[in-house]
């Protein structure tokens, strides 16, 4: 899927660092289980109205804006395909995170989208979610395991990464132009 601004679009450019990350090989050590009262559900379909939900809370304050940008029969397509599974964490009922792994061919599997709720940051979640999104990718066969993030993703994100076992192998500066329509608000350590 790709990002498409529209060429008289009006936008507001922002530079970020993008840091590509992969994992070799699963960690020794299992994931820590998820904290009580919570669930992982992986989603045997996704309605796009509920996807656009998920994409929109957990990535509007880390400006995911391509995803926004895309028509619903590309992210209907998208979440069709054999090779993308959705996996919402489910705490007291409710929706407070989800992640995205993209099947790749040569066995690589891309963790393309991870993130919480914003109500449910800082709440002793990441960790363990991060660590299930782990152990599903090399569960079912992979032979490594990529991610990336941004200097606009939450600041703990890059550390989370790298302690849980990913080694970055470039950083990438980017310019991104993001549709004014949107109304996403460009953190402030990027305006």
């Amino acid at each position: 899927m790709s990002a498409r601004v529209h060429p008289i679009e009006e936008v507001r450019e922002v530079t970020v660092d993008v840091t590509f990350l992969r994992m070799d090989q699963a960690p020794a050590a299992g994931p820590e289980p998820l904290p009580k009262g919570c669930q992982m559900v992986r989603l045997r379909e996704c309605a796009v109205p509920y996807y656009r939900f998920l994409y929109d809370t957990v990535g509007g304050p880390h400006l995911w804006w391509m995803r926004r940008i895309a028509h619903d029969g590309e992210i209907a397509a998208a979440l069709a395909h054999p090779s993308i599974s959705v996996h919402v964490l489910y705490r007291g009922g409710q929706p407070a995170g989800f992640y995205e792994l993209e099947r790749r061919s040569g066995r690589s599997t891309n963790l393309a989208y991870f993130g919480l709720m914003p109500f449910a940051i800082g709440q002793g979640l990441g960790r363990a979610f991060l660590g299930h999104a782990i152990a599903t990718a090399w569960s079912e066969g992979c032979q490594s395991l990529s991610v990336n993030t941004c200097t606009a993703d939450h600041p703990r994100a890059l550390p989370g990464y790298l302690a849980a076992g990913f080694e970055t192998i470039r950083v990438v500066r980017e310019v991104w132009p993001i549709p004014t329509r949107l109304g996403l608000k460009i953190p402030a350590h990027l305006a």
